[in-house]
């Protein structure tokens, strides 16, 4: 019988596939209009979120994100929508979003935008949303206000386009 000889600990973990994780919140106004923000660096509108910081928490990494883009201190509620997209020629690895409920804001808080990120910000109808986000982001719209109001977390597993952005 010969030995079988073993990747050490680092060699598998390293041979394994990684993904891009990045977070946002659904917030809403009392009328059910959505908060979005419009960056800098995209042609298109986007949830409050971002990049998952290496270590942290996805539902951390929201709270962190809407803090640091429009200030507001609010807690990532319920997972709303997890959406897996695959690499694309831009993109390496694949992406997996996390959008959370951040409920319902508070029009006594004031909307402090991050300057050197976001031009913008605006609560939209649906309609409206859908016409301002990425193609990727609008299902996701759609899908977090379903969830919402259903109780029942979405799953999108990469069913549109390969040009879906992970920051939306």
């Amino acid at each position: 019988m010969t030995e079988r000889e073993w990747l050490s600990t680092e060699d598998w973990y390293a041979s394994l596939p990684s993904v891009y994780v990045a977070a946002g919140g659904l917030i809403t106004d009392a009328a059910g209009r959505v908060l979005l923000v419009k960056p800098n660096y995209r042609p298109y509108w986007l949830f409050p979120g971002g990049i998952v910081e290496d270590g942290e928490a996805p539902h951390l990494g929201c709270e962190r994100e809407v803090l640091e883009e429009v200030g507001l201190n609010l807690a990532a509620g319920r997972l709303l929508v997890a959406d897996w997209v695959p690499a694309d020629g831009t993109r390496p690895r694949p992406s997996l979003y996390f959008l959370f409920d951040c409920g319902t804001y508070d029009e006594d808080t004031p909307i402090r935008l991050q300057e050197e990120e976001l031009d913008d910000h605006a609560f939209v109808t649906v309609e409206e949303g859908a016409g301002m986000l990425a193609a990727t982001a609008a299902i996701r719209l759609r899908a977090a206000l379903d969830a919402r109001r259903t109780g029942e977390t979405r799953y999108l597993p990469a069913t549109r386009s390969a040009d879906a952005e992970i920051t939306g």
